[in-house]
This record gives C-alpha cells, sequence and structure tokens, in this order.
C-alpha cells in the first residue's frame, strides 16, 4: 500500500498560465566580518589565456619588427609587408573604409583589454565573511542556489521551486499544490532567510520569492 504522504514527483514547466500568485521581497544585513572591514571584495580573475594571447602577439610582432630594422641597418631591403604597409598608409586617406574599420577593431580590441584589466572577473565566485586575516573563502552560485532550493523544497506545499542566485539577489519561483499561497511565502521567507544567513555570505543579497498555483492542463 503506497505512503498517501509521499511527495508528488516534481514537474517544472516553462511558461505557461500559472494561477494565482504570491509575490515579496526582503533584504538582509550583512555579516560581520574582520574588525574594520566593511564587506569582502571580489575574487580577482587571473585571466591567463587573454593575457598569454597578449603577449605572444606583442612578442610576434615586436620580434619581426625588429628583425627587419636590423635587416634594413645591415643593407638589406626591408619585407615587402612593410613597405606595403607604408605605402598604404602614406596613400590612403584616414576617411577611408579599410582605414575606418582596422581603427575600430583596434579600439575594440583596446577597449576590451583595459575592461579584463580593470574588473575582477569570476563573477560565479561569491565572497564570503572573514572570520580570519589571512583566509579567504568563496561560494560558487550554483552551489548556494542548490542549497537553498534544497532548504526550499522542505517546506510544505512546495512542488518544485527554481532558484536563481545573483551576486546582489536571489530570486525564487515556487508551485505550490496545496496550503494557501501567503502562508507557503512566508515559510519560504522564513526558511530562506536561515539559508541566507547559514550560508555565511560577506555580503548578505536580497531575496524576492514568487510562489503560484500549477499551470492548467491542457
Amino acid at each position: 500500500m503506497s505512503d498517501p504522504t509521499q511527495a508528488l514527483p516534481v514537474v517544472e514547466r516553462a511558461g505557461g498560465d500559472l494561477g494565482d500568485q504570491s509575490a515579496s521581497a526582503a533584504s538582509y544585513a550583512a555579516h560581520p566580518t574582520l574588525e574594520g572591514e566593511e564587506r569582502p571584495g571580489r575574487f580577482w580573475s587571473a585571466r591567463r589565456v587573454p593575457a598569454a594571447l597578449a603577449s605572444l602577439v606583442l612578442l610576434g610582432g615586436v620580434g619581426v619588427l625588429l628583425y627587419d630594422i636590423a635587416a634594413v641597418r645591415s643593407g638589406r631591403p626591408a619585407m615587402h609587408w612593410r613597405r606595403s604597409l607604408a605605402r598604404e598608409l602614406a596613400e590612403r586617406r584616414l576617411d577611408d573604409t579599410a582605414v575606418l574599420v582596422g581603427a575600430g577593431l583596434a579600439v575594440a580590441l583596446g577597449l576590451w583589454l583595459i575592461v579584463l584589466a580593470a574588473t575582477p572577473g569570476l563573477r560565479g565566485l561569491l565572497p564570503m565573511r572573514r572570520t580570519h586575516a589571512d583566509v579567504r573563502a568563496g561560494l560558487h552560485r550554483d552551489a548556494a542556489a542548490m542549497v537553498l532550493r534544497d532548504r526550499a523544497m522542505e517546506v510544505s506545499g512546495v512542488q518544485s521551486v527554481r532558484v536563481r542566485m545573483k551576486r546582489a539577489k536571489v530570486e525564487v519561483r515556487a508551485v505550490s499544490h496545496f496550503r494557501e499561497l501567503d502562508d507557503v511565502r512566508a515559510d519560504l521567507d522564513a526558511s530562506l532567510a536561515d539559508g541566507i544567513r547559514e550560508l555565511g555570505l560577506g555580503a548578505a543579497p536580497a531575496l524576492s520569492v514568487h510562489v503560484a498555483r500549477p499551470g492548467r492542463k491542457g
């Protein structure tokens, strides 16, 4: 004989009519970190691949140019590509299409390198609060979302739930097949608030909870 209290299968539908909805939004104060430290900074990406590619391109270009200059100083003619480039630069006007396209590509490449150098990266790694001066820890957003999803599934009335963990906000969309939506939403608020605190993040994200009925079939 089957257990009448057995959990129903989880079925998530993309889109469709979700019927009545209940929503809430709340924010929670960040945990204190070390004395005098407001919040831990983000982790910086090493970006080894872009740095290696840029270094190889610059090294190759500079090497070829120095070799050609040394060959010219020793009495040999300049390489064909350098003579052709000098001729094109001397003859083409600044409003020429090829010049504009080349300048645009150079500007885009320069801006990309500047952005890589000035931004931390590693957006998927959330800094955790520091309890020791010499230790830094981080939590992947997918792992944090999985932990909060497991907590949400423990709430009575929740049939399925999706959690999106962002850097500054947690978006929770749950489907409830029984109980009042406001009651389910209140329990989710309380359970997920405790879950966020237990994650130990350096800057606690805001919480947004949406609860709806299952969509109609057919």
